[in-house]
């Protein structure tokens, strides 16, 4: 810590000691009326419940599943907290526990204070609150009541009921939780019965809707004549049908015309595959007939019987062959034409059909609107149908999205008022607005209390803190007589201080004005004092009562009835007529005289310089006692006839202003200020102020001093 930082805590120490009094003021008066307060105020209780909010949604499925997202939020906690403290929870609340009889909650029921009866007398009495009015009070009084906080990070509501009776509050609190979770589940109930009555509604106005699809799909086909099959419409399984014939009765002409081919002899070995059998087997006996006859003609000839016979068979053979194959030629030519005339009118009757079903087609366009709206009707028909078979599940197992996880028990210590923590804060506050009032008297405090001031205020030196003589301390003696009786005393030793400041200086002046900036400073008296204490020292002092308008010293001596300064000016009196002996020391002094209007004048003549030289000539000191400077014309001309000034300030009283003025009348009359002398000086006061030239009160130093 630096010499300034030190310098600035040891100011603010002081300030602190100085001040003191009215830090305890405040200290000790903010607790006391805390405490006094604290008594008028009936204790209040508050009960709390602990609540946790978990909504869920049924779904059949999520009861198979432990994986759910968290859709609590803040936002959605801040929103129970309003919900509970809304007015339908409160309305409730009162109702059950009745607290429109208490006065705590019934404001009708409350004798009134005071003053309200001193403004109803004045104002007349005011016409009765109507029930209504009185609800409402009752019900905002128990939501002020009521206090709802959520746990930070968490699902958990805390519910707070306050209330003078500690079993009311906890009553209060479990209440309001209980109709939380009832409103909860009547909600959701409430909800799947709505539900369930748009459901049921929904499933009757689709049961028409579908009806009335389906009445006019089959409207329209029965207009359009378009019939369903049992694989696909009537026309194309119809067109179908006749593909499927028409490639049989082309297979069937293809096959004949083989036969014709083969019948006729084309070759192929599939035409003859497709020779008739009985011609298969008449040529077959022809072939072995005519085998035998190789045969027979090879081992008998061809002139023998026997092979003329077996020649004749086999013409026979070959003859039956061909009318073999002439029948079948013209069955099968018959067969072919047959076939091919059914294969030309399959081939028409498809044409028919394809014709129709194009036609069938645009007209299947609007009934396949139709026929997708019914479905869509039947569709969402199911679907109701499931929804409702799912409320009726989920009302089965509905429950509140919170529950009570904690409830409220009678509270042993009262919430309100905390009695210790206002006691600690009115302490704290006590502290602060003392040390605030000191630092605000220390601003407004004007006036100059130590010579630490005096030279930062003024910059001028401190020679000496002249101390206030009590009752005590003079007992029967004058304050200018205590020097000479006490001359080791205090106060005597700070006369001297000032003797010594003045001797100490650039020049040693021998003729010193002692003014003061207003009435009451103690100049007079410090001009007495300081001249004795110097005459009790060897010095032949002279003192001169320059205060015209009030003199003083005249009176301190007891010569205000004789000739003095005035008279010797105006030359109605010399100097040895004027000039007298103090009776306690050797210092001799000149009273003011007769009273003069017009003694400006007077100390600007030159009687009053030629005064001057003949007592600089005979003494070492001269004292010029002159009136305050602030008001009188009359003090800054003494002080230019001086030469030095010591300005008498009277010490915690008079206003740094009001001196500064002063100082700056004399300076403009260029008068040589030599210091300043605090006069008045509370000692026990001053030893206790902290400043460093308090230290000469110190008790250390009472061995120097003899009272």
């Amino acid at each position: 810590m630096g010499p300034d930082a030190g310098a600035a805590l040891a100011a603010i120490l002081a300030m602190l000691r100085r001040r003191r009094w009215a830090i305890l003021l405040c200290l000790l008066a903010l607790p006391a009326l805390a405490a006094l307060a604290l008594g008028r105020i009936t204790p209040r209780y508050t009960a709390t419940t602990a609540v946790i909010y978990e909504p869920s949604e049924y779904v059949l499925r999520e009861l198979q599943s432990i994986l759910r997202t968290d859709p609590t939020n803040d936002s959605l906690m801040a929103s129970q907290v309003e919900i509970i403290r809304g007015i339908a929870i409160t309305e409730r609340l009162v109702e059950r526990l009745q607290l429109a009889e208490h006065s705590e909650f019934n404001p009708s029921l409350r004798s009134p204070s005071p003053l309200r009866r001193l403004l109803g007398r004045l104002s007349g009495a005011p016409p009765p609150a109507s029930a209504e009015a009185i609800r409402r009070d009752v019900i905002q009084t128990a939501q002020a009541a009521l206090a709802v906080r959520p746990v930070k990070s968490s699902h958990v509501l805390e519910i707070g009921f306050t209330a003078t009776d500690p079993g009311l509050a906890a009553r209060g609190a479990n209440l309001v939780a209980e109709l939380y979770i009832q409103d909860q589940l009547d909600a959701k109930v409430s909800a799947v019965r709505r539900a369930n009555a748009w459901l049921e509604s929904r499933i009757g106005e689709l049961r028409r809707e579908v009806r009335d699809v389906e009445g006019r799909i089959a409207s329209y086909r029965t207009d359009q004549g378009l019939s369903q099959g049992v694989q696909a419409g009537l026309d194309t399984e119809r067109s179908s049908r006749l593909n499927t014939d028409l490639l049989a009765a082309r297979n069937e002409a293809s096959q004949l015309q083989a036969k014709l081919d083969a019948a006729h002899g084309r070759a192929g070995a599939a035409a003859q595959a497709a020779v008739a059998p009985s011609v298969i087997l008449l040529r077959g006996k022809q072939e072995e007939l005519s085998a035998q006859l190789q045969a027979m003609l090879t081992r008998l000839g061809p002139n023998h019987p026997t092979a003329l016979a077996q020649r004749g068979q086999l013409g026979d053979a070959e003859r039956a062959v061909g009318a073999e194959i002439t029948r079948v030629v013209a069955a099968t030519d018959a067969e072919l034409r047959a076939a091919r005339a059914r294969v030309g009118s399959l081939e028409q009757a498809l044409k028919d059909a394809q014709s129709q079903q194009g036609r069938n087609a645009e007209a299947q366009i609007p009934l396949s609107a139709m026929e997708r709206d019914a479905e869509a009707s039947r569709a969402l028909l199911q679907t109701v149908l499931d929804g409702v078979q799912r409320t009726a599940q989920q009302t089965a197992i509905e429950r509140a999205d919170a529950r009570v996880i904690s409830r409220a028990l009678i509270p042993a210590e009262p919430s309100a008022p905390r009695s210790l923590l206002l006691m600690a804060a009115a302490l704290a506050l006590g502290l602060v607005l003392g040390l605030a009032l000191a630092w605000l008297l220390e601003l407004a405090d004007s006036t100059l209390r130590s010579g630490e001031e005096v030279r930062a205020a003024l910059a001028l030196p401190c020679y000496a803190l002249i101390p206030q003589l009590m009752g005590l301390q003079l007992g029967r003696m004058r304050v200018a007589d205590y020097v000479t009786q006490r001359p080791l005393s205090p106060f005597s030793e700070q006369l001297r201080a000032l003797r010594a400041g003045l001797w100490l200086g650039m020049t040693q002046p021998k003729v010193v004005a002692i003014t003061a900036a207003r009435p009451d400073e103690g100049k007079t008296t410090t001009t007495l004092a300081l001249a004795r204490s110097a005459a009790m020292h060897g010095e032949r002092v002279a003192v001169l009562d320059c205060d015209i308008r009030q003199p003083g010293l005249g009176r301190l001596l007891a010569a205000d009835a004789l000739l003095g300064l005035t008279d010797y000016l105006q030359g109605r009196a010399s100097l040895e007529q004027v000039l007298r002996r103090d009776p306690l020391t050797s210092m001799d002094y000149i009273p003011a005289g007769s009273a003069e209007a017009m003694a400006q004048g007077l100390f600007m003549s030159a009687a009053m310089e030629q005064l001057l030289a003949r007592l600089r000539a005979t003494h070492d000191l001269i004292l010029l006692d002159a009136p305050p400077a602030a008001a009188m014309t009359d003090a800054r001309i003494i002080a230019r006839l001086a030469d030095t000034t010591l300005i008498c300030v009277r010490w915690h009283h008079t206003p740094r202003s009001v001196v500064l003025h002063a100082m700056g009348l004399l300076e403009e009359a260029r008068a040589k200020l030599a210091g300043i002398a605090l006069t008045r000086v509370d000692v026990k006061a001053h030893a206790r102020s902290g400043f460093a030239d308090a230290e000469v009160y110190h008790p250390r130093y009472g061995g120097y001093f003899r009272e």
